[in-house]
């Protein structure tokens, strides 16, 4: 009698769920010993990769750097299949290594002598909370060690190190800042540009790089991201790039050694039964397959082992509904992971310029990588036009020199508002506000101005600042029901073990690592960006988290893994 081969399904085809097949599938004599299937609620794979054209141009609607090319797995693959070089325009995003143009509300560009020293503030106090930075006192880096040692002082006395957060953290560095330059502040106090005085100025470039900081972490409030844990996560060495033949190209690659049906697509799973070790109930089809999915359609199938790499979003609102997704529950030890780390919104808009905008012979390089600094949403200053979901928007730049696709990035809830707007709406929204920042000031503002060391003494130096934007295309991650959301942070009040908690298969090991005896092993894995505890929020952080669990699999059936 043949003995029959284990099955193992894969919820997920994105990077996790791809990788995990394709090490398990290629693994020496697997195939003597397990089935596998991948099974894609979607219509496509890749997950959160999506590698998609707009304007002639590849862009990517989802994940889109290489953080760090040292040592990345995901470069690594790039390099090997040529993907780091393409003869079509993509979104390479060149422009952003030149000097910015940075440029106050209404109009006003502003000095390097002001910026730069808040944006080393602000990158020196990142690099203080992510405990990457060695300070040398010869190049006066101690001033910001210094700063950073203040500022967790103070939040530390004022709420505790557990419940400390980076925008708090932030912030208070910032006010040891101006402490520390207390007398160059009242110095320059009354050389205010416009409504602009240099101390309102600093604080909206620094909420400038905070924002910018909240499409990094997906943490749409700093005040929710939490200090502790940013000094555990890790990136590779080396410049960050992105792929010239899109991340998509990184998936297919993986994927390719997969035969045809492997992958499953349009199967949304809607309920996974396992069995507890306290249970051990018969899922009434077949005792020797622990594990039983229902999909959308009304079919079901059975498993042994099942890797679950769907999106923390997607966990969440499994718990927060009652959904019923894991039948019996998911334990107290999950769910509780599940509520305390934090998940957000981050999405991206490209805006198509019109071909009115440029000049003869096409040329669209006079739209500068502009920064905008902001009044706050409060202030009695700000425009009036630009709506309150733009007005955390740090930047706006080419694709690439030349290109006529424009990129801005949102996060929290500027990001969901962006989802529910109609293309007429966002068209309106930005152009008002390219043209606070692109329009010279008005004469009255330009008359107030009594100090060049706030802002250059061109003023803004635009001559045409209306823009005119044909067409726009923006990604919806936070109302997608297949992923509810971008990618995973650590919220104040959790912490890098709710990471590797997420990590952890069910039925859960005891105390001594040994599967339990009463139940079936390894009946449900987690793989996914947000069950790594070093490299969340990555897609190398999935790529490993895929190795990992299909690894776990082949040790227990006695294959070593790599």
């Amino acid at each position: 009698m043949v003995a029959k081969k284990s099955r193992i399904v894969i919820i997920g085809a994105g990077m996790a769920g791809v990788t995990a097949a394709n090490k398990l599938f290629t693994a020496t004599g697997s195939k003597d010993l397990f089935e596998l299937c991948v099974v894609e609620g979607g219509s496509r794979i890749g997950g959160r990769i999506n590698t998609s054209e707009f304007g002639g141009d590849r862009i990517e609607m989802g994940a889109t750097w290489i953080h760090g090319i040292g040592g990345s797995p995901v470069h690594k693959i790039a390099q090997e299949i040529h993907a780091l070089e393409s003869e079509q325009p993509w979104e390479c995003m060149d422009g952003s290594s030149d000097e910015p143009k940075t440029i106050a509300e209404c109009g006003f560009e502003l000095n390097p002598t002001l910026v730069d020293p808040i944006s080393s503030l602000f990158k020196n106090l990142m690099d203080y909370a992510q405990g990457k930075k060695v300070f040398d006192e010869s190049t006066g880096d101690v001033e910001y060690s210094k700063l950073g040692d203040k500022a967790s002082e103070v939040c530390t006395s004022n709420g505790g190190l557990g419940k400390l957060s980076v925008g708090s953290f932030l912030r208070q560095g910032l006010d040891a800042y101006w402490v520390s330059n207390k007398n160059q502040d009242e110095e320059l106090k009354l050389n205010g540009y416009g409504n602009w005085s240099r101390r309102l100025l600093e604080e909206a470039v620094f909420a400038m790089h905070e924002s910018t900081q909240r499409t990094y972490t997906s943490a749409g409030d700093l005040f929710t991201l939490d200090y502790s844990a940013e000094s555990e996560y890790r990136m590779f060495p080396g410049e960050e790039i992105t792929i010239a033949k899109g991340y998509l190209s990184i998936v297919q690659s993986l994927a390719s050694v997969l035969p045809p049906g492997l992958i499953q697509l349009g199967r949304k799973v809607t309920k996974i039964e396992w069995q507890q070790p306290e249970t051990h109930i018969n899922n009434g089809y077949d005792d020797t397959r622990p594990v039983k999915l229902h999909f959308s359609d009304g079919s079901v199938m059975l498993a042994d082992h099942v890797i679950v790499t769907v999106s923390l979003g997607v966990l969440k609102a499994s718990i927060q509904q009652d959904s019923g997704m894991f039948n019996p529950p998911l334990p107290s030890f999950k769910t509780e992971a599940i509520s305390r780390l934090g998940f957000g919104v981050v999405n991206k808009l490209f805006l198509q310029l019109s071909s009115t905008h440029a000049t003869k012979g096409q040329d669209f390089s006079k739209f500068p990588f502009l920064q905008m600094v902001f009044h706050r949403a409060d202030s009695e200053f700000r425009h009036k036009k630009i709506p309150w979901w733009m007005r955390k928007t740090a930047s706006l730049c080419p694709l690439y020199h030349n290109s006529s696709v424009l990129l801005s990035w949102f996060a929290g809830k500027e990001a969901l508002e962006l989802e529910s707007l109609k293309d007429e709406e966002i068209i309106n929204g930005v152009s008002a506000t390219v043209s606070s920042f692109l329009s010279k000031p008005q004469k009255k503002e330009r008359e107030n101005c009594h100090s060049h060391e706030l802002c250059n003494g061109n003023l803004n130096s635009q001559e045409n600042s209306e823009v005119k934007i044909a067409k726009v295309l923006k990604s919806q991650w936070g109302n997608d029901p297949l992923f509810l959301g971008s990618y995973s942070y650590v919220a104040v009040g959790s912490s890098g073990e709710d990471l590797d908690t997420m990590a952890e298969p069910l039925p859960k090991l005891n105390s001594c690592g040994d599967e339990p005896a009463t139940s079936p092993p390894l009946q449900i894995l987690f793989a996914g960006e947000a069950t790594h505890r070093t490299h969340y929020s990555t897609t190398h952080g999935a790529y490993f988290s895929g190795l990992r669990e299909a690894n776990r699999l082949l040790q227990h059936y006695h294959h070593v893994g790599v």
